[in-house]
């Protein structure tokens, strides 16, 4: 099995070759996606290792928008341009880590094959709060003087936005781990409707739906796992969650997650180095 590991990032280059160098195993790659608003110099020496390769066609990241959907599919389309043969692509970000040896993390996804490991929360029934992401109209990705009374007076204007397609939107986390068909059908999909796009460029946060909602409603559906294999602590009801320190460490060590994020070594650097110790390979 190889496993292709696509990071999105935008700073820490020391973390970064860290997340790496824990991940490294003979059967994985990495395709780092660096926000287009961050130099690459900090990061180059990372691109002279022979399985690092950093995504040419690289994007301005903005929190919310729709760049973070095209940072994402920039990178499966050039994981799929490689023409090598990797089982799964794994979306991780630069503050992720492992919770599970990487022989674990290599075992469990081979002896897991075809899957889409993603949350598929239905959005009218189980995640209704994401309900006005897709129902108002988001001015986002747009950047000029005024917006967002512009924004608001849609708003009130307007009638609710119609989801494309009678389509059943579904969703909550951005990151996931998938086949490299369900790469390759979400990338045809969005090259083939238009529509579809423009609809979510008028959407809040749309990478933590978008994907999912175009697997939920193909012949894929039956290929997600509801789990996109990942411990992330949202109690503190933050737009953010919690960064990670050694109060965790236990709930870490008893999670079945493959990953978790996220972290923050000029925080607590010490979690880093107790997950190392777990997670070391005689382990």
């Amino acid at each position: 099995m190889r496993l292709a590991h696509l990071i999105l990032t935008h700073a820490n280059p020391a973390q970064l070759s860290r997340l790496i160098d824990k991940l490294n195993h003979e059967g994985a790659d990495f395709y780092v996606h660096l926000d287009l608003k961050t130099s690459v110099e900090p990061f180059a020496s990372l691109s002279e290792r022979k399985n690092v390769r950093f995504i040419t066609k690289r994007e301005k990241v903005h929190w919310a928008g729709y760049s973070l959907v095209e940072a994402t599919v920039n990178g499966m389309w050039e994981i799929l341009s490689t023409g090598i043969d990797y089982s799964y692509i794994n979306l991780l970000s630069g503050q992720d880590y492992p919770i599970k040896s990487t022989g674990y993390i290599h075992q469990f996804l081979s002896a897991n094959p075809g899957r889409a490991f993603m949350h598929s929360l239905s959005v009218r029934e189980e995640w209704t709060e994401a309900i006005p992401r897709i129902a108002e109209y988001h001015l986002v990705n747009m950047n000029f003087p005024g917006r967002y009374a512009v924004q608001g007076l849609l708003n009130k204007l307007l009638p609710e936005r119609k989801f494309p397609y009678r389509m059943t939107p579904v969703g909550r986390s951005q990151w996931f781990t998938i086949a490299p068909e369900c790469a390759k059908y979400i990338i045809k999909f969005l090259e083939e409707h238009p529509s579809f796009v423009r609809f979510f460029k008028l959407s809040w946060a749309p990478d933590e739906m978008i994907f999912q909602t175009i697997l939920y409603n193909s012949r894929f559906k039956s290929a997600i796992v509801n789990d996109n294999l990942l411990y992330v602590d949202w109690s503190a009801g933050k737009p953010n969650p919690k960064v990670l320190t050694m109060e965790d460490a236990d709930r870490l060590r008893k999670s079945d997650k493959l990953f978790a994020r996220k972290f923050s070594p000029s925080i607590d650097a010490g979690i880093l180095d107790y997950l190392d110790e777990l997670t070391a390979p005689n382990k």
